[in-house]
């Protein structure tokens, strides 16, 4: 017997999609809601490390995501010279095992729509353009009152919404989700046939400029600036703005530029970190993925750590018979410090480069592979 047998989730990101999909799977009565009217539209491309894949292919997800993605086992490190010059290849560490690939990239809409088919296949009810306003928890469940005027009751709700999470801020839990002090623009598009993995220039007038091959035929590419307001730059101001940057980048980015033509292919995000320290949980209200912690996608764990918030969140709800204090506890033993080594791991990286130190990057990047290779 399960400790739930409904379950509300709300956001439906990786975070919250994984975990209605693996409760549904069990036999878990589950409501997916996502404020956004269409969950699987936005994004441009998501890097997906080893130990994500592991857990996709738990979800059943496997086959489609290596169908629409792009795999790789090697990472390349060029020169901002004339050339694009490749100073390092590096092999990416197998962190789901040695039957996966180290690194897979694809399209985020692509992945969202994936495992959004595959939570409606399992009997996950999911309902788009609708949030909660109103949520009542006491010691035997959560009475939710949404965005429509309906409202439910749940055995459990779990808060998988976002960085900027409603479910938070309603549980009154105040968290700072500061600035680290760079900015990234992205943009999707073409993949020439000379991108076969993610290269990574550093130096020249940015931190960082790289790209990552998600399909046959599309890549998405980007470069890491200090932060700064680029609010008031119009679409086609913020095209112009990345082609400008990317002009001190040659070998592939010289293909690359040219099919930088869609200002609504570009965008610009600051990167932002915060870490909820434990508890997760208030009662029986959970949050897990970005809502609880989040950060700079400087080791491309951003993903893989919400999708094993789910794993190991589901899998203790099915298999434990009563949601007590011993369910909670483990839950917390085996997320919190795993997630936290994590975001400040990733920090750290970003440290280095605003501070102009040549940090240990090869021992970091050593430890974190090796802790994340082990299942969550």
């Amino acid at each position: 017997m399960s400790a739930v047998s409904s379950v509300l989730v709300v956001g439906a990101g990786l975070a919250g999609t994984a975990t209605a999909i693996s409760l549904a799977a069990r036999g878990v009565a589950v409501d997916l809601v996502e404020i956004k009217p269409q969950a699987a539209a936005l994004g441009s491309g998501i890097t997906l490390q080893g130990n994500a894949l592991r857990e996709l292919r738990s979800l059943g997800v496997w086959d489609a995501v290596r169908e629409h993605g792009y795999s790789f086992d090697v990472t390349g490190i060029r020169a901002a010279d004339l050339f694009g010059s490749v100073v390092a290849e590096i092999p990416d560490a197998r962190t789901g095992g040695p039957d996966l690939p180290a690194v897979l990239g694809m399209p985020r809409p692509e992945l969202a729509r994936i495992l959004l088919d595959r939570a409606a296949a399992v009997g996950v009810k999911i309902r788009t353009g609708l949030t909660h306003t109103d949520l009542q928890p006491d010691d035997h469940g959560v009475d939710v009152t949404f965005s429509d005027g309906s409202a439910a009751r749940y055995d459990l709700m779990v808060g998988a919404d976002g960085i900027r999470s409603w479910t938070r801020r309603a549980l009154g839990i105040d968290l700072e989700t500061r600035a680290v002090g760079m900015g990234i623009w992205r943009a999707f598009g073409p993949r020439p046939a000379s991108v076969t993995r993610t290269d990574l220039y550093y130096g020249g007038p940015s931190f960082i400029a790289g790209y990552c091959p998600t399909g046959d035929d599309s890549l998405y590419a980007y470069i890491v600036e200090t932060a700064q307001d680029r609010s008031t730059l119009s679409p086609a101001e913020q095209l112009a703005t990345m082609k400008e940057l990317s002009a001190a980048y040659h070998g592939p980015w010289d293909e690359i530029r040219e099919t930088l033509t869609d200002p609504d292919r570009v965008n610009y995000t600051w990167f932002e970190t915060h870490v909820l320290p434990a508890p997760w949980n208030r009662g029986r209200v959970v949050l897990i993925g970005d809502a609880a912690h989040t950060c700079p996608p400087t080791l491309a764990q951003g993903g893989a750590q919400a999708l094993e918030d789910a794993a190991v969140l589901a899998e203790l709800l099915v298999e434990r018979p009563a949601l007590d204090r011993a369910l909670w506890d483990e839950f917390h033993a085996r997320r919190v410090d795993r997630a936290t080594a994590v975001v400040e791991a990733s920090n750290q990286l970003c440290q280095w480069q605003l501070d102009h130190v040549q940090g240990d990057v090869p021992s970091l990047m050593h430890r974190i592979a090796e802790l994340v290779s082990r299942p969550a």
